[in-house]
């Protein structure tokens, strides 16, 4: 006899109810590929760890809001963005590194380099960058925000948000154009 399977609505049920073992089971689902997700806006992993916590305890206090419209995973996933997002407001650690290279429209970094790498070892990349330049990297290619949402969220003006995305991607072509050599 194997273990049951539950269906979304279930499990979200079973949370709702404060049965410990659905908020485990919806914890071990998801929080592999939403440490992920911390790791990629964390300068290191006991900081992702710490988003991670607050993050899932936001899921499961907020889980009431959830209308089971859109993947459980992508509502998840917006949560613990989010909390990444107030960790670095709250913190006030975000440092955005501003240079005349990136402030000019010029120069805007090509794609093709970028989509020449396996995910893994872009993600490597990505976490090498300044942590200003790696969170506007994450929002906007990765989450898919755009540069007036990524302004309001964090407080900054579009213009910083474009030139950190593009002092993110002018180093990340930096630094794979010097591997693949």
């Amino acid at each position: 006899m194997g273990i049951r399977k539950y269906t979304t609505e279930e499990l979200v049920q079973g949370c709702l109810e404060n049965k410990r073992e659905f908020q485990r089971m919806l914890y071990d689902q998801y929080a592999p590929v939403m440490y992920g997700i911390c790791l990629q806006y964390a300068g290191d992993r006991e900081q992702a760890k710490d988003i991670l916590q607050n993050g899932f305890i936001k899921v499961f206090r907020n889980l009431h809001q959830y209308e089971g419209k859109g993947s459980l995973e992508g509502w998840i996933r917006r949560v613990i963005t989010n909390t990444a997002i107030d960790h670095f407001k709250t913190q006030k650690k975000i440092h955005f590194i501003l240079d005349e290279e990136t402030q000019t429209e010029k120069g805007y970094v090509e794609e093709d380099i970028i989509s020449q790498l396996q995910a893994g070892h872009l993600l490597e990349c990505v976490s090498r960058l300044p942590e200003g330049a790696r969170i506007i990297f994450n929002l906007h290619t990765l989450e898919g925000y755009n540069h007036q949402e990524i302004s309001e969220k964090l407080n900054i003006s579009v213009g910083t948000s474009k030139s950190q995305l593009n002092r993110a991607k002018t180093l990340l072509k930096k630094w794979i154009s010097a591997e693949l050599k």
